[in-house]
């Protein structure tokens, strides 16, 4: 007798499922990542130790990890508006540095002036978010009205805004007192977020956390969060049900670039406190990532970035216990693999063994 084996299509999979499967998915590519080490004459063991040691192992790897989470999860959230009506925002590098743009903007006149941190900090947010808006608009218009590929102009649109910054801060706005770094000056107290614990977190962490709430309450019981829902599953019924689709697109990327430009702000006022050309360790391409695998959920948006964050310390941490920085990348790499194949694989189907 011949035994029969499918992939099945789940439908309506809960979060609890899909937190469940991501937690295996995670253990498995340890798993297959911890081989690798070992085989490579390194304890596994050892790598595992320095990865949770690093991560999870006291208030200061905490507080590091959730620093790290927070811009991933700002990008994240934005991104999975986006992506939930058929765009694929690719543009979250160039929205987030022309955020720390819009930040540093108001940063330099209400800075020195010493406006308190009451005012001049949610004015550098709104203005990071209206620069990370306005520099999806181009790609989403294009999109809406001429049916431009928005992956094309929104992947363009972020060296742009790269070389932008770095023009600012290689002229105009370069700390004449930075010893000829190319840098902006560095931002006073009053347009910094407080610190929390005894590492690099800070206040800014309460931002993806809002936006996260506000996102599943707009998404669950708001007529933009419906009509969203319908573009994203079928654009020409949304037409036929009366939606304004051009209009619903156009708005889902302004959301989408502004939370990348608010993260921006977030960061650049939290941790680096100036202006430069490398702000990102490629946030936005690793938020396409998290959203992806958070179904664009935003409550798990959340726990995938802390999973990211954690992987990012934990590869720092492999590499300061001799295990060489390339073996913790493998590792990463691997948990990564079994994360975005068998993870996101069964979440969406199910293993259905039958006779034939």
């Amino acid at each position: 007798m011949a035994i029969s084996v499918r992939l099945e299509r789940r439908v309506g999979v809960p979060l609890a499922q899909r937190v469940l499967v991501l937690c295996a998915a995670v253990l498995l590519g340890a798993v297959a990542g911890g081989v690798l080490v070992q085989a490579s004459g390194y304890s596994a063991t050892a790598a595992f130790g320095a990865i949770l040691d690093g991560s999870f192992g006291g208030s200061y790897p905490i507080s590091q990890t959730l620093a790290a989470a927070i811009p991933l999860a700002t990008i994240a959230l934005g991104t999975s508006v986006a992506f939930r009506v058929q765009l694929w925002n690719i543009g979250g590098e160039g929205q987030f540095t022309m955020g720390a743009f819009g930040a540093t903007a108001v940063e330099l006149i209400g800075g020195p002036a010493g406006w308190p941190a009451v005012v001049l900090l949610p004015l550098m947010f709104v203005a990071a978010f209206v620069a990370g808006a306005l520099w999806a608009l181009f790609p989403a218009y294009l999109r809406a009205w001429h049916g431009v590929n928005e992956i094309i102009t929104t992947l363009m649109l972020n060296y742009v805004a790269i070389l932008w910054v770095n023009f600012l801060v290689y002229g105009p706005w370069k700390d004449p007192q930075g010893h000829n770094f190319p840098f902006s000056p560095r931002y006073p107290d009053n347009a910094t977020f407080a610190r929390i614990g005894d590492g690099q977190l800070h206040a800014g962490l309460f931002v993806p956390i809002a936006a996260a709430i506000v996102l599943l309450l707009i998404m669950s019981r708001t007529r933009w969060g419906y009509e969203l829902r319908v573009v994203g599953e079928n654009a020409e019924a949304a037409r036929y049900a009366g939606i304004n689709v051009r209009r619903t697109m156009l708005s889902a990327m302004l959301v989408s670039g502004g939370m990348a430009g608010a993260a921006g702000m977030v960061q650049i006022a939290g941790i680096i406190h100036l202006l430069n050309g490398q702000l990102s360790n490629n946030y936005g391409y690793t938020a396409i990532i998290i959203a992806w695998l958070a179904r664009l959920h935003p409550l798990a948006v959340l726990l995938v970035s802390v999973l990211f964050g954690a992987l990012v310390n934990g590869g720092y941490a492999v590499s300061q216990e001799g295990i060489p920085q390339a073996l913790g990348a493998v590792l990463q790499g691997m948990i990564l693999f079994f994360v975005l194949g068998v993870g996101d694989v069964f979440t969406r189907y199910r293993l259905r063994v039958s006779n034939a």
